[in-house]
């Protein structure tokens, strides 16, 4: 995954409050055994920590701006991007953005943007506290992506995936993924309480996928504002650690890992054979409108 070493990273989509105080409010969700167990229930749930029971404190939250605020220092261009882990994620989120836009433009709608936030061990939201144990989430209530870090090392280590820039975008697209589907009224369906694996969570999960492989389709020619793209090489070795990241965090792969057995009736995200098929189906399609995980 290469990108546009001349190319402008646009920092204003990022906000950087890692090592940042939190006022007020408490995250009730520790590390260890809590922590994995937090993973297990809610990892990519899209709708924020209140939807897990994991917030407490006020809902308002929100951390004080990081003194480092270091992307904003260290990001400037696709050379950083390269060179950089969290500069890559600046140049993700701008080009996933770029796609979004365009798309929704090609439809007669308007895009909103949506900033993600890189934190570290916790985070107050509009949905509520959080600490990073909960794995990357969307939250509706402010429209902010919420992201720390080092949970790609989880991924890798914990979860066993393989690892590597592309399934570090993957998780980011998918992300977003949720923010398109909050814009256009589906993402609301997972929030009816049920799970399964025929449950309009899963859905709603999958969905996501599929627009993270649309993304992917057009990343490499979805132009950004020089012009040019951002991102100007994918190749199959990124797109297998993609699928790769995806299918790890399969409800199935993680019930076997962490609990011994199966149960699809508790499911919230999907099998990792089915977010390996609606991711490859957004990838190879490039249309959302073939992402209808409804039907």
């Amino acid at each position: 995954m290469q990108f546009d070493d001349d190319a402008d990273l646009d920092t204003s989509e990022v906000r950087d409050v890692r090592g940042s105080r939190i006022p007020g409010g408490r995250a009730t969700v520790g590390g260890g055994i809590i922590g994995i167990i937090a993973l297990v229930l809610g990892l990519f749930f899209g709708v924020g920590p209140d939807q897990l029971g994991l917030s407490s404190g006020d809902p308002d939250t929100t951390a004080t701006a990081s003194s480092a605020a270091q992307v904003q220092q260290s990001c400037l261009t696709g050379e950083d991007a390269n060179t950089k882990d969290d500069c890559r994620t600046v140049a993700v989120v701008n080009s996933v953005q770029d796609y979004w836009r365009q798309e929704f433009a090609r439809s007669g709608e308007t895009y909103t943007p949506a900033r993600t936030v890189l934190f570290s061990d916790r985070i107050g939201t509009a949905c509520g506290s959080a600490t990073s144990a909960v794995g990357p989430f969307y939250c509706p209530g402010d429209r902010q992506v919420y992201l720390d870090l080092g949970f790609f090392d989880e991924l890798r280590t914990t979860f066993g995936s393989s690892g590597g820039p592309f399934a570090e975008a993957y998780v980011v697209a998918h992300e977003y993924g949720h923010h398109v589907q909050n814009q256009l009224g589906t993402l609301s369906r997972a929030q009816d309480g049920r799970q399964g694996a025929d449950s309009n969570s899963v859905k709603v999960e999958l969905q996501a996928d599929c627009y993270a492989g649309v993304w992917a389709n057009h990343a490499t020619t979805t132009p950004a504002e020089s012009g040019r793209p951002l991102i100007t090489e994918l190749t199959e070795a990124d797109i297998r650690d993609g699928l790769d990241a995806a299918a790890a965090v399969g409800d199935d792969r993680i019930q076997e890992r962490f609990q011994g057995s199966v149960n699809p009736e508790s499911w919230t995200h999907g099998s990792s054979q089915q977010r390996r098929q609606w991711f490859t189906t957004g990838f190879r399609t490039g249309d959302p409108s073939r992402c209808n995980t409804f039907r």
